[in-house]
């Protein structure tokens, strides 16, 4: 499951986001090396979401970080509106990083416990020298309205008053303060009750068309990655395995672990005979310490061949926007 650079960029309009080869390791105790993410690449164009779906563990949090240079990739190249951020110094790094924000999976400890909401909220535009308390007062409010709180109900309160919804709200409002061009989300439901969760959802999407962002949206249900993205990256143990449109995925996708992912969604509409069955899934992961030679995901692979333990699969296009790392297909 592998990217070989290129395939998965497309042609066109200049994207908001190039992403090229992304390579995120960490060193740990006895000389070991964590291979969190191991040569990705997509492309965000200007009002698209791109959503990033696996189980925990196989680096799609650590891809999101990394867009933000938190932390420095190891390798490969991160591209905002052609300016690319691994080769910017920090001062610089940290002007262009004002035109991207991060909501966090956790909104409860992502918020500052000892600030009230007015100066959570306020917070980054005062690091950028807005010093106009009415202005940004104002700005406040407007934020917090569009979000859906009333902005004289938690103006005065503490993280602690509010419901995990509500922070989640704060931390969306938080972000749209500096007016970003691309909005990561990193799991921003996971933690929620299923009511709020289709509250948060849908305000994100109104956000989104509402300011005209770009957004990346990470998550390991892929029924929510699904509903909320314009294209879905599928991604294994590090490695992107598929680059699918979210219209019609059900008959597009093409790689067995895609289709397990998809085999998980509670459909009670759908009658069992009707399904075409889905290949069984066994085991655990293996350790990102010492991944697998060949493709990632032939430990588990139902369908696994001699060639996928020697040869690292390489994406291939299979349709427009569609792309797949699998020998199989």
């Amino acid at each position: 499951m592998a990217v070989d650079g290129t395939a998965p960029v497309r042609t066109g309009t200049d994207p908001v986001l190039s992403v090229q080869d992304l390579v995120v390791e960490f060193s740990v105790p006895r000389r070991r090396t964590v291979h969190a993410v191991s040569g990705i690449s997509f492309d965000l164009f200007a009002g698209e979401t791109l959503g990033i779906v696996g189980e925990s563990g196989c680096g799609k949090s650590t891809a999101g970080r990394a867009v933000m240079q938190l932390p420095r990739p190891t390798s490969g190249s991160v591209a905002l509106n052609g300016t690319d951020l691994v080769e910017l110094g920090p001062s610089a790094l940290r002007k262009v990083r004002a035109q991207m924000t991060m909501i966090m999976q956790d909104p409860i400890s992502s918020l500052n416990p000892r600030r009230r909401v007015k100066h959570l909220v306020t917070e980054g535009a005062r690091i950028w020298r807005v010093h106009d308390k009415k202005r940004l007062d104002e700005r406040a409010r407007e934020m917090l309205t569009a979000v859906g709180l009333d902005p004289e109900s938690v103006w005065n309160r503490l993280p602690a008053e509010l419901s995990g919804g509500q922070c989640q709200r704060v931390c969306i409002a938080r972000a749209m303060m500096l007016e970003p061009q691309l909005l990561i989300c990193d799991e921003p439901v996971s933690s929620l009750d299923v009511s709020v969760q289709a509250q948060i959802m849908n305000l994100l999407e109104e956000t989104k068309k509402k300011f005209a962002l770009s957004m990346i949206f990470i998550a390991h249900n892929i029924a929510v990655v699904k509903n909320i993205s314009d294209r879905v990256m599928v991604m294994y143990l590090g490695k992107a395995c598929e680059i699918v449109p979210s219209t019609d995925m059900e008959n597009m996708v093409r790689h067995p672990y895609s289709r397990l992912l998809l085999a998980s969604i509670p459909d009670p509409e759908r009658h069992r005979e009707q399904l075409e069955p889905a290949p069984e899934i066994e085991g655990d992961p293996p350790s990102p310490l010492a991944p697998p030679s060949g493709c990632r995901f032939r430990t588990r692979c139902p369908l696994a061949i001699e060639r996928c333990s020697r040869e690292e699969p390489q994406m291939r296009k299979m349709a427009e926007n569609h792309y797949v790392a699998c020998h199989r297909v």
